[in-house]
C-alpha cells in the first residue's frame, strides 16, 4: 500500500531574474512533488493566486499526479520569490508574499482530507499562525521545516507540535550543531535533523546521535535539493527505515534534485513586467 503524503503551507514561483526562468516551487510543494515522484500518493493544499503564476503551479501540480481538490485560488497575485546565481548556487534577492498566508477557517472538510494522509508536511513560510494547532490536531503525524529563519524562540514555541523537524544549518561547527539538536530535543522533537549543505546532515533521535555525507552530484542548480533530502527521508521513515537509512535516502535524492533547474523543472520564461514611461 503507498503511503500518503500532504504538503501543507508555502507555495511559491521561484523567478530567476538572470536567466528569464521561472519555476513552480516552495517547501510544501516541492516535497509534495518529489514524494509523488519516489511513489507516494500525495497532495498539496495551500492558498494559489489568481494570475499566471498561480496557474503555472496548479498546472504543475495537475502534471505531477499531486492532488490539490482542498486548495484555496485567492484573488490576487501568487507567492514570489526573486533569484539569483553565483555560479550554480542560488542567491535569494528578495519575495512577494502574495495570497499565500489568506488562509481562512480549515473547515471540517478540510481537517477530513488532512487526517486521510499518513504524513502532513509543513514549513516556517507556511504563514499558518494560529491554524497550526488546527493542522496538527487533525494530523496523523507532522514534520516540519524551519529552513534557516529557526530561532531558539521560534523552535521552542512550535516543537512540542511536532513529530519530526528538519533545519538548516550549514555554517556551524559540529559542536554547534549538536547543541543545537539536543536544545530542539529538550523542547520536544521526537526526531530532528539539520541539513548542512556539502557537509551532509546530523539528525538526533531517541538521543543518538546519526551522521550522513552529501552524496556527490552533478551540480545544475542546487534549489530544490533540501526539499528533495525531506522528501526522501520522510518516506523512508514511513517505511519504517531507521534515521540512518532515511539519511541516506534523503541524502541520495538531494543529489538527483541538483541535476536540473527549479525545484521540480517545469520551467517557463519569465520577463520584467514593462515600467509605463509618462
Amino acid at each position: 500500500m503507498k503511503h500518503r503524503l500532504l504538503g501543507l503551507g508555502d507555495n511559491t514561483v521561484d523567478t530567476y531574474v538572470d536567466r528569464g526562468l521561472q519555476f513552480p516551487g516552495g517547501n510544501a510543494v516541492n516535497v509534495a512533488v518529489q514524494a509523488r515522484r519516489l511513489g507516494a500518493e500525495t497532495g498539496y493544499l495551500g492558498c494559489l493566486g489568481s494570475d499566471e503564476a498561480g496557474r503555472l503551479l496548479s498546472d504543475a501540480l495537475r502534471q505531477e499526479g499531486v492532488d490539490t481538490a482542498r486548495c484555496r485560488i485567492r484573488s490576487g497575485p501568487n507567492a514570489r520569490a526573486f533569484i539569483g546565481h553565483d555560479g550554480q548556487d542560488r542567491r535569494f534577492l528578495r519575495s512577494e508574499r502574495g495570497v499565500r498566508g489568506e488562509w481562512g477557517a480549515f473547515e471540517a472538510a478540510d481537517r477530513a482530507y488532512i487526517a486521510g494522509f499518513d504524513l502532513v508536511h509543513s514549513s516556517i513560510y507556511s504563514e499558518l499562525g494560529d491554524a497550526l494547532p488546527v493542522v496538527r490536531g487533525a494530523a496523523r503525524r507532522l514534520s516540519y521545516d524551519f529552513s534557516e529563519r529557526w530561532t531558539d524562540e521560534n523552535l521552542a514555541a512550535t516543537l512540542s507540535a511536532v513529530d519530526i523537524a528538519f533545519l538548516s544549518h550549514p555554517s556551524a561547527s559540529d559542536e554547534d550543531c549538536l547543541a543545537l539538536l539536543e536544545r530542539c530535543a529538550g523542547w520536544g522533537a521526537g526526531v530532528v535533523v539539520a541539513t548542512r549543505g556539502a557537509k551532509g546532515a546530523l539528525a538526533l533521535a531517541s538521543g543518538r546521535l546519526h551522521e550522513q555525507a552529501a552524496v556527490p552530484a552533478s551540480v545544475v542548480d542546487t534549489l530544490g535539493a533540501g526539499d528533495g533530502f525531506i522528501a526522501a527521508c520522510l518516506l523512508a521513515i514511513l517505511d519504517g527505515a531507521g534515521i540512518a537509512a532515511a539519511l541516506a535516502a534523503g541524502a541520495k535524492q538531494a543529489a538527483q534534485v541538483c541535476g536540473y533547474q527549479g525545484g521540480f523543472g517545469h520551467g517557463v520564461a519569465w520577463a520584467p513586467a514593462e515600467v509605463a514611461i509618462p
